[in-house]
């Protein structure tokens, strides 16, 4: 969005709400405009005030998060950071993005002001990029049984033994609009890296494993890399291949240390190129920042092909962005649309 932001700042502890307001501040783009203790009072300032941007706590008396989110979203679309404390209610925090949040960041279990003025960056640009999300996107997709009931008939081998996808802010919503498209006899294998912290990506999959006719799981050590399972990489490691005889397993790693994500979508799209050459798609989806670029021009490289999810079905166009400006987008397909333009290129 244009001008300076506003904010609303939504949780049960002054405290936290105080340092929260004074990292806010800090940011020539944004203004906090109030606070509030719990859901209802956060209903009644949003009303009142009408913020660009919510950050939201979960655990709170009145009306919890969760909650919060579901009626806010029923009333008028508002672009709501999730704030959880790490590893506590994954639920809820998968949850609140059903309901509609855009983002979540952790919270510090520590709550002294250094603690918490650890996450000011991260704050502030989480803030930024979600007061610019477009609000007819923060509607919750409807997820339906899958759009592509007519089996997948290859012509010989087929182009494509692996699609490989990176996506960010906004990915969880997206991924459960677009996963549940595939066809049951999908040929390929698909990867994934979310951009997630640690501690949700195993309940993340498992939610999205109800919803599929494919197999998705938390990538583990030594997957098979096999049609009609969706390995999800891990918070915290990234997610690359190895050959081992006739088949291909998924291996995790810390390194390389220097990325700025774990895992990171480079990292996935380099190593599917390097181990499955030109028989790699590369998709990148709604997501800020650039992760995926140089990824996608080591897919390109090898003479795979790379889709990119365009700006008009995008939360934050910021990661497909990089790949069009780059000239590595064989195409630009809007959401509704991907899993078809996918399965044409198989």
């Amino acid at each position: 969005m244009n001008g300076v932001a506003k904010v609303l700042i939504v949780d049960d502890s002054a405290y936290v709400r105080k340092v929260f307001a004074q990292i806010v501040s800090r940011s020539p783009f944004l203004e906090v405009v109030g606070a509030a203790r719990d859901g209802a009072e956060a209903l009644e300032l949003t009303e009142q005030l009408r913020p660009d941007v919510i950050t939201c706590d979960l655990n709170m008396p009145e009306m919890n998060g969760v909650a919060f989110v579901e009626a806010q979203m029923a009333r008028r679309p508002v672009p709501i950071v999730i704030i959880s404390v790490a590893n506590r209610g994954s639920d809820q925090v998968l949850a609140a993005l059903d309901a509609g949040a855009v983002d979540f960041m952790q919270k510090p279990t520590a709550l002294a002001s250094d603690r918490l003025m650890e996450v000011a960056e991260e704050l502030i640009e989480k803030l930024k990029v979600a007061a610019s999300a477009p609000l007819e996107r923060l509607a919750v997709p409807a997820v339906a049984a899958p759009l592509l009931r007519v089996p997948v008939v290859r012509v010989g081998v087929g182009l494509t033994d692996i699609v490989v996808i990176g996506v960010s802010t906004g990915g969880p919503q997206a991924l459960k609009f677009l996963i549940p498209r595939f066809p049951l006899n999908l040929p390929v294998a698909v990867a994934i890296v979310l951009h997630m912290p640690v501690g949700y990506t195993a309940m993340y999959a498992a939610r999205l494993n109800e919803l599929c006719a494919l197999e998705v799981k938390e990538a583990a050590e030594g997957d098979v890399a096999e049609p009609g399972v969706v390995l999800l990489a891990p918070a915290g490691r990234h997610l690359t291949f190895r050959r081992s005889g006739d088949l291909v397993r998924a291996h995790l790693d810390l390194r390389p240390l220097d990325t700025p994500h774990r895992p990171s979508v480079d990292v996935l799209f380099e190593s599917a190129a390097e181990v499955f050459g030109a028989r790699t798609l590369g998709v990148v989806m709604t997501g800020m920042g650039t992760d995926g670029r140089e990824g996608a021009r080591a897919i390109k490289a090898r003479g795979g092909r790379v889709l990119s999810e365009a700006e008009a079905s995008c939360v934050v166009y910021g990661m497909p962005r990089s790949i069009v400006e780059a000239g590595l987008s064989d195409a630009s397909v809007p959401l509704e649309g991907l899993a078809g333009a996918i399965v044409e290129k198989l």
